[in-house]
């Protein structure tokens, strides 16, 4: 389980083909290398991927994972290269702050960036969501986006939108978003409950 507060932003530095759909992923990033084991969890933009292999180079910690086809098909994994900049967090330990809210790392959909309104002191980005998610996005409500745990400003029909204040903007890869970029998103795990229980009742 992760909160969905980012602790670092990784680079891929490499993507190698594998067998049966299968591709490997080499990215660096800040953590200490005594602090990550082989069959660890970390999620990647919102992805719950385990560890295979982690070493020094250059003076950076890197990690290796593997993504299966499923995964490449259905979030943006499937399009990261040599360069991508991914956010990044340790699974939740025993007695840690649940500083954002409960997220899997199960990535539900592929949202698109409909328009982006920077302002003094927040950026307001609306996004598309895939319509059977919409039922599950509600103002006030959670969602995770590309592993950014966040509040949903507004919800429209098949729109929703969020404000991202200047520090989450700073700190992740939320700012570099801009209009037809596609992002991974979870909903939040306590709306799809309560939608199940609703159905069955």
């Amino acid at each position: 389980m992760f909160t969905g507060i980012v602790t670092d932003v990784g680079e891929i530095l490499q993507v190698r083909a594998r067998g049966e759909g299968l591709r490997q992923l080499k990215i660096s990033c800040h953590y200490e290398r005594g602090t990550i084991v082989n069959g660890a969890s970390i999620a990647c933009s919102g992805i719950c991927l385990t560890v295979i292999a982690s070493g020094e180079e250059n003076g950076h910690t890197w990690f290796a994972v593997e993504a299966a086809a499923e995964t490449l098909n259905v979030t943006t994994a499937g399009r990261w290269q040599k360069g991508t900049r991914v956010n990044l967090e340790r699974p939740l330990k025993m007695g840690d702050e649940l500083g954002g809210h409960v997220v899997a790392g199960h990535v539900d959909g592929l949202g698109r960036v409909v328009s982006r309104e920077d302002g003094a002191e927040s950026a307001r980005i609306a996004l598309e969501a895939p319509k059977p998610l919409m039922r599950f996005i509600a103002p006030k409500g959670s969602i995770t986006i590309d592993g950014v745990s966040l509040t949903v400003n507004a919800a429209e029909s098949d729109t929703f939108s969020v404000l991202i204040i200047p520090h989450t903007l700073k700190v992740t890869t939320l700012g570099g978003l801009r209009a037809g970029d596609e992002v991974n998103l979870e909903i939040d795990l306590m709306a799809r409950y309560a939608a199940r229980l609703s159905e069955t009742q």
